[in-house]
């Protein structure tokens, strides 16, 4: 059997389907969308239009880089303010046009350097997270690998939260939980077994709503497109406030 630290290995893997294959393989005509109208764009955050089985959706995806350089330019996948702010942006403008939020989810967190937080990394957290619990449309929300801690949870507020069946979710790095409890990051695999990290562990415990299998081809894609669209009609048959009623409601349970 995998322990839990394989499986934050196996999470972690370059050999993961990227975020842009992702979009490509699941949804039709993408149109990516850039900025957060305040201060920058953030290549971390990808985020646009898209149709799902011909109805348009707002795609907003926290991603990692496939080079050296694009690792560099997306702080290996920890967002900054600008990349929260745009993702903000985008689900506000897909509340206007009544279009369903998708959300796809490869973070070990939000980036932590000292400029995020002099341009408000905290208040762009919590401004998605509020966000996210107050849309009036469907949300769905699928960690692809990591889910690390805050800069994961402010895209993962949806209806239901997903997780492929190699993807770890958890308030942090198993390093991080072995350095503070431990003082030693290199507890991490006893770390990782006692944080319940696991997506087994998690649908147990009602934090998460399903377990996906590994997206890997045009196959799986298609077999993830037909479960997103049969999910999102389903949530589409409640009206707003029983949506955002049931969404704040599954969240208080933790």
């Amino acid at each position: 059997m995998t322990d839990a630290y394989d499986q934050v290995l196996a999470a972690r893997s370059a050999a993961k389907i990227s975020i842009q294959a992702l979009i490509q393989g699941v949804f039709d005509d993408f149109y990516e969308l850039h900025g957060d109208h305040y201060y920058g764009d953030d290549p971390a955050v990808i985020g646009g239009l898209a149709r799902l089985s011909g109805q348009t959706v707002t795609v907003i995806g926290i991603q990692k880089g496939q080079t050296v350089t694009e690792n560099q330019d997306r702080h290996f996948g920890c967002a900054t303010p600008a990349g929260y702010r745009k993702a903000l942006r985008l689900m506000r403008e897909a509340a206007q046009f009544h279009r369903p939020v998708i959300t796809l989810i490869n973070t070990p967190g939000a980036y932590p350097g000292v400029s995020a937080e002099y341009q408000g990394q905290g208040a762009a957290l919590a401004e998605c997270l509020l966000t996210g619990s107050q849309l009036p449309v469907p949300m769905i929300s699928l960690i692809v690998g990591e889910g690390g801690s805050g800069g994961a949870l402010a895209l993962a507020c949806g209806d239901q939260v997903w997780m492929l069946a190699n993807s770890t979710y958890s308030i942090l790095s198993p390093e991080g939980y072995a350095s503070i409890l431990w003082h030693d990051a290199h507890q991490a695999r006893a770390a990782a077994a006692a944080m319940a990290l696991t997506p087994a562990e998690l649908i147990a415990a009602q934090v998460i709503d399903k377990i996906v299998p590994e997206v890997t081809d045009s196959a799986s894609c298609e077999g993830l497109k037909h479960q997103l669209d049969d999910t999102i009609k389903t949530l589409q048959q409640q009206t707003p406030t029983s949506l955002i009623a049931h969404r704040q409601a599954r969240f208080r349970k933790f």
